[in-house]
């Protein structure tokens, strides 16, 4: 892990559309492009040289056929931006000993939720979700892939206190996305020119991304992501979820988020 030095780490607590995102994971494949062009300095065709997983190894993806997060970093020079969506409890310890940049992108549970279900279903590594009902109670009691996300989003929040952490919220992003690439430009210590920033937030918006195949996965094959089950990248908004949630399944969600935010002081925003 000596190799890490250097990296700034993208987390994403599912963001997701997670983020990649875009939808499924849209928050963390969102940032991971952004954070590309930024040390490309705008340069579109050095980010197109690969595919986005190739260049923001993702750190704990493994599948037949593909190769490996570590494998892929060891291939990749400083500075190092590296993708996860591990809770903090399993992340290395050598990572947060070294003080790299770490970039957390948080994104409201229902969108999360319901971006998650159709992921589910489009990718392969993952088992069958069943139907919507049923995997909503199993997103509530955390038995999903990475976990609970409350405690997800509350850890990492935690971490912010004693590590260099930018918290950004999916929801903001999408309000405001140059306001919030000027505060990843900050935190990262990187100035760029005013019209480089707007070019940014022009290919890495979600239309331009979801044309991209750089960016919306459908370089990897269908055994892997089955795009014609639901496209990675479908459709990038906030608050789609309540074309999803039935009332009663909006009213559990809100008793069971209630419980488990209790004493948080995070705040999430339902829409946009």
């Amino acid at each position: 892990m000596q190799r890490l030095r250097r990296a700034a780490a993208v987390v994403a607590a599912w963001s997701s559309e997670k983020l990649h995102h875009a939808d499924k994971c849209p928050g963390t494949t969102w940032m991971s492009e952004i954070l590309d062009m930024i040390y490309q300095d705008g340069q579109l065709e050095k980010c197109r040289r690969a595919p986005i997983y190739d260049r923001v190894p993702f750190l704990e993806f493994k599948c037949p056929g593909v190769p490996s997060g570590l494998e892929s970093l060891e291939e990749t020079p400083a500075p190092r931006l590296l993708k996860t969506h591990l809770p903090l409890s399993l992340l290395p310890p050598s990572l947060l000993n070294q003080k790299i940049k770490v970039i957390y992108i948080a994104r409201n549970p229902k969108d999360v939720a319901v971006s998650y279900y159709h992921f589910y279903n489009m990718a392969k590594v993952h088992p069958e979700p069943g139907t919507w009902e049923s995997f909503l109670e199993n997103f509530m009691d955390g038995k999903v892939s990475y976990g609970s996300w409350f405690q997800h989003v509350k850890e990492w929040w935690e971490l912010t206190h004693t590590h260099p952490v930018l918290y950004l919220f999916y929801e903001d992003m999408k309000e405001d996305p140059k306001r919030e690439i000027k505060k990843i430009l900050e935190f990262l210590g990187h100035s760029l020119p005013e019209e480089t920033v707007d070019l940014i937030v022009h290919h890495t918006s979600f239309k331009k991304m979801k044309e991209n195949p750089m960016a919306n996965y459908t370089t990897l094959s269908s055994h892997h992501m089955d795009h014609s089950v639901s496209p990675f990248m479908r459709k990038g908004v906030a608050g789609d979820w309540k074309n999803t949630f039935t009332v009663a399944q909006n009213e559990r969600f809100d008793v069971q988020y209630a419980e488990k935010m209790a004493g948080c002081d995070l705040i999430f925003r339902w829409q946009v």
